[in-house]
Parts: C-alpha cells; structure tokens; sequence
C-alpha cells in the first residue's frame, strides 16, 4: 500500500538510496543542481587497471557554473572547444618521440632497398625500384594489420598503457637490429637484407601495439561531458561542445605526429653524408623519450578498466544479427528476456553504432593507397629531377611542414568560420579529403607528364641513372595538397573512430580503421608492377581519377550520417541519468516532493517495493 512517511522515516530512506547508488558505481560522484538546470562537476573516480585503489582526477578545468542548453540553444549558438588536460600532452609527446623514430627509420628506407654501395643515390640491398616498392609496401601492410592484434590485447587482457609499453620494449629491439646490420664494417648484402627483414617485422608489431592505442589512450584523458552551455567574459553564451574538444585533442595529437616526422631532414641527410648506420642511430637514441615520459606520467594518466571479454560479446552480437538479418531487436535483452543476453541494450546500441563507422571506412583503402605515394612513388619522381644537392626523398618533410602549418589554421580559422554558417560534420570534411588527395595525384600526374617531355633522357630517366632538366621544387605542391587532404581525412577519421565506438572496444575499433591503411598497402603493392618507366604518369593518373569517384560515392552513401551525428554521439550519455541522481532537499516543501513511497505489508516490516519520485 502506500503510505505517507514522516521526516524521520524519509531521511532514512534518502540516506539508503543514496548508498546504493554510490555502491552501485563508486566512480562516478556527480553533485547536480536539476531545478536551475546547471551542475558543477567536481571530480571523477577513474579506476586504474593496474592498481587496487580508484586513481582520483579533480577536474580542474571545470570552475563555474554550466547550463544544459535548449534544444533552440544547441541549434543556434556558437560552438567552442573545452580546456584541455595537461596529461593528453603528456600522452602526446610519447607519439612525437615514436613518429620521429619511425618517419626517421622509414624515409631512408626507399634507397637502401633499390640501390648498392656505387649507386645514386646509395643503398645497399640492390632490390632495385619494384623490389623495393614491394617490400615497402609490405613494411605498410604489416605496420597496419598489427594495431588489430594491438588493439585485442589491450581491449581484452592488458590494457592500453600495458600494451603500448610492451610494443616499445619490442621497438626498440627491432631499431637495434637494423641499426647493428647496416654499420659497413660488420654487413653486407645478405647479412643488411636478413637483419632487415627481422628487423621491420619487429618494428611493424612494436608499432602496431603502439598505435592501436596511443591515440585512443588520448582521448581518454579527456572528461566525459554532454555539451554545456556557458558564458564568456565577453558575455556571449556558446556551447562547449566535446565532440569539438575531441576534435582538436586529435588535431594536436596529429601535429605531433609530424613534429616527429620531421626527422626526415636528419636523417636523410645523415644518410647522404654519413651513410645509413647514422640514419638508423638517430632514431633508436631519440625513441627513448618515449620510454622517459611513459615511465615517468605512469600516475598522470587515466586508465579505464579492462571490458569483460567485450570483443568476443561484440563477435557474438554480430553473428546472432547476421543470421537474423541485422535485426537489431533481436540482440536487445529488453526484447528477448527470456535469452538471458550478458549485455544491455545500451550495448548493443553501440555496436550498432560502431558497425556504421566501420562503414565509413570501407573507401579509406583507396585514399591510403595515394597516400602511399608519398613515401614510394613521390621518391622515384623526385629522383628523376634536378635535386641541386638535396637528397631525393628530403622532400617527404614537406608534407610534415604542411601539416604544422595548417593545422593551427584549420583548427583557429577555417573550421570555427565554417561553423559560423554550416556545420562541418565527419563525413563531409572526409569527402572533401578525398578531393584534395585527388587534386595531390592529378598534380603528380602532370608533372610526370612534363619530366617525360623534358631532356636529355625523356621517357628513360631511372635507366639513364641521370635525371632531366626540371626542378625538384615543382613537387612541392603535391606534398601540399597530400597534407590538407589529411587534415580532413586521415585526422577526422581517427576522430570518428573513437567517438563511434563502445567505450570498452575503443583500441579495437581504432584498430579497425588502421587496418584500412594495410588495405591501402595491399592494393599499392599489387601496383607496384606498374611503377616503372615511362608508366608513371598512368599510375597518377588512375589514383587521382579513383580517389574523386570514391570521394564522391562516399559522400552519396553517408551523406545521411551528418545528419544523425548528434544522436549516435548521444547514445554515450544514455545511462547518465541514473548515474546523476541527486538528492537535495533544502527545505520542507522540498521534501514533501519526495515523501510518497510504496510498501507491501504492515507499517512494521516496511519492506520495500519502490519508492516514487515527484519532481
């Protein structure tokens, strides 16, 4: 029956509620004011999945009060970014110190597998240009396929810090290897081949493990928040929004990546004056910041905890949908109690959710293909000009400059004036990467036209060993269009990879996407055949004529996805409201909202069924 309780007995139950909810998720400790709808939120409790006690994070970046915002407000006022944490920074220069070694160890690579000692350019494996197209594409395939390992590992037994530190102990093994066989006094053609072999093997599974969680542990150290509505010192009210945080954490961590790369400069030029042994040496000394700051912010970093054998649920959703085909009703416990599913409905949400992204992908082996040019094509073309005393591949470092320049740009001018008229979501900003990455080909494809046009060795360049009168510099702006097209595809893509999927499949996901790159390799080795004179100027052309028509039919597939963005990013704060009650009775009208509670029996036992809130 129902009863009216008095004070007493309400604060009894108030008391017991609220245990029961902590105990229910100890991580979570919200303090919400609903009836002015704002929140201050003080701290976070994030378990650490190598420790007993819960690693407490005050966020400090959270210091006023913030409004939830209308539907009209979400729809009409400026978006801006959140504060970033100290610690993403911290996850940041370990990607730094790991692209400096791999762009750095990579970028020589071209040459010391196409050429010998007596070349020119030098090498030492004599594999000649297909044969080192081949294996260079290899090296990318491998380098691509380990993250799903990668991110298996982490997602199921050890976690994303663990992984990652495993992957660079196994990294620097590999650096070592090739380093000792490519010193000219203790190597030669076998002995260089065989130690490199082992070598990008090893170096391929380091960054794989790396990779497949280095850029999710990231976003990690952001907090969890739905977007806010607050107001500047100026006196406008914007939206904070997380996805736009999210964005820029990535944009960041992307600059990072091509801080790092620019050691192609060193060591292409340690490489041309000192020979590969130097090259090699750089890398292997540098790589142990990394080692430095994983080690020394082991207790800055937020860690969640490992799923419970999440990927082999996730397997077994999409096996039950399949044989009932993509039913998704059919995998809900809600809608099946009598299966007895070990998962929520929220899950299966998210599965839902992270199968569409993994949608989106499916045209991303075509972009990475031309973007494989970069570091094997682009290299031989480069070979066929004048280099006026720079090395052939130098000018990979192009690419990096780009980058650094033009991210700040995107990220402080040509997104924020975008937002002010459109929004730019996903799958339009990766549509327009795959416009510029054909723009980048179709560059390629005229000027190789022209090299073929100019003497003394016309359409017979890489047989002559000279090149022909024309102007390395006039490469430049394919590295450029290359660059900008990342910004929009490469960058966005990582984004949506973690934004889409399940918090505790977020490595394997990633992995997902990185495994298109491997895809893109696989296709690029099968082209290598084609990558000889004077078939050059077909091969850009094809690539530049495949990347338009597969930017445009992804665009006419997706398209609909910018529209649904908002409520697939939602499906995250599903739960929120039950993680967030709070009570605050202030006086005892207050209280008298809360005093109505439903009991079966005599007033004696009071045994519980529920208890109604009126709000």
């Amino acid at each position: 029956m129902v009863t009216q309780v008095n004070s007493n007995t309400f604060s009894e139950e108030k008391e017991n509620l609220k245990t029961i909810i902590v105990e229910a998720d100890d991580s979570i400790s919200l303090n919400k004011r609903v009836s002015n709808k704002k929140f201050d939120s003080d701290s976070e409790s994030i378990q650490n999945d190598d420790e007993d006690d819960d690693f407490h994070i005050t966020d400090e970046e959270i210091d006023e009060h913030y409004e939830i915002p209308t539907e009209e407000e979400m729809k009409t006022l400026r978006r801006v970014q959140g504060k970033i944490p100290f610690r993403c920074l911290l996850v940041a220069m370990v990607e730094l110190a790991e692209r400096f070694s791999y762009y750095g160890l990579s970028t020589p690579f071209q040459n010391y597998m196409a050429n010998g000692p007596n070349d020119t350019p030098a090498g030492l494996l004599e594999l000649d240009t297909s044969g080192a197209n081949g294996l260079s594409y290899f090296f990318q395939f491998w380098c691509y396929i380990t993250p799903v390992f990668g991110g298996y590992l982490a997602d199921t037994f050890w976690g994303k810090y663990n992984t990652i530190s495993v992957g660079t102990g196994i990294y620097i093994a590999g650096m070592f290897i090739l380093f000792m066989t490519s010193i000219p006094s203790i190597t030669n053609k076998n002995t260089g081949l065989g130690g490199f072999i082992v070598a990008i093997i090893l170096i391929g599974l380091g960054t794989g493990m790396i990779k497949a969680n280095l850029s999710v542990l990231i976003a990690d150290q952001l907090p969890k928040r739905k977007p806010m509505v607050k107001t500047l010192k100026s006196g406008e009210r914007v939206i904070e929004d997380p996805n736009i945080t999210l964005q820029n954490v990535f944009m960041i961590f992307y600059l990072m990546i091509n801080i790092g790369s620019l050691s192609v400069i060193a060591t292409t030029e340690l490489e041309l004056h000192k020979g590969f042994w130097a090259a090699y040496l750089l890398p292997f000394c540098f790589f142990w910041i990394a080692v430095l700051v994983l080690v020394t912010g082991r207790k800055q970093y937020i860690r969640p905890p490992i799923g419970d054998k999440v990927i082999a649920k996730s397997f077994r959703v999409i096996w039950i949908l399949m044989k009932n085909k993509f039913d998704f009703n059919t995998v809900k416990p809600s809608m099946n109690p009598t299966l007895d599913y070990p998962w929520t409905d929220k899950f299966v949400d998210e599965i839902k959710r992270a199968l569409s992204a993994c949608k989106v992908f499916l045209f991303y082996p075509i972009y990475w293909t031309c973007y494989g040019q970069m570091i094997s094509s682009f290299v031989t073309q480069g070979s066929m000009m004048q280099l006026h005393g720079l090395p052939n591949d130098f000018f990979q470092c192009i690419d990096s400059i780009a980058l650094i320049f033009f991210i700040p740009i995107f990220e402080k001018f040509i997104y924020p004036m975008i937002r002010k008229y459109t929004p730019f979501r996903p799958i339009t900003k990766i549509f327009w990467g795959f416009v510029f990455c054909s723009l980048a080909m179709t560059w390629s494809c005229v000027l190789q036209y022209f090299i073929y046009k100019t003497g003394p060795n016309y359409k017979a360049p890489l047989a002559a060993g000279t090149p022909n009168n024309i102007h390395v510099g006039w490469q430049v702006p394919a590295y450029v269009l290359i660059a900008i097209s990342e910004i929009l595809a490469s960058i966005t893509g990582l984004e949506y990879a973690y934004s889409k999927a399940p918090a505790s499949m977020k490595s394997f996901i990633m992995s997902i996407f990185l495994l298109t790159n491997a895809f893109g390799s696989a296709i690029g080795c099968a082209l290598s055949p084609v990558a000889k004179d004077p078939d050059y100027t077909w091969l850009f052309c094809g690539l530049a004529v495949a990347s338009f028509i597969a930017g445009c039919l992804f665009f006419y597939i997706f398209r609909s996805y910018n529209d649904t963005e908002e409520a697939m990013n939602a499906i995250d704060f599903e739960d929120e409201e039950n993680e967030d009650i709070m009570f605050s009775p202030t006086n005892e009208s207050d209280e008298e909202n809360i005093t109505q509670v439903m009991y079966s029996g005599s007033n004696e036992s009071h045994e519980e069924e529920h208890i109604t809130k009126v709000n």
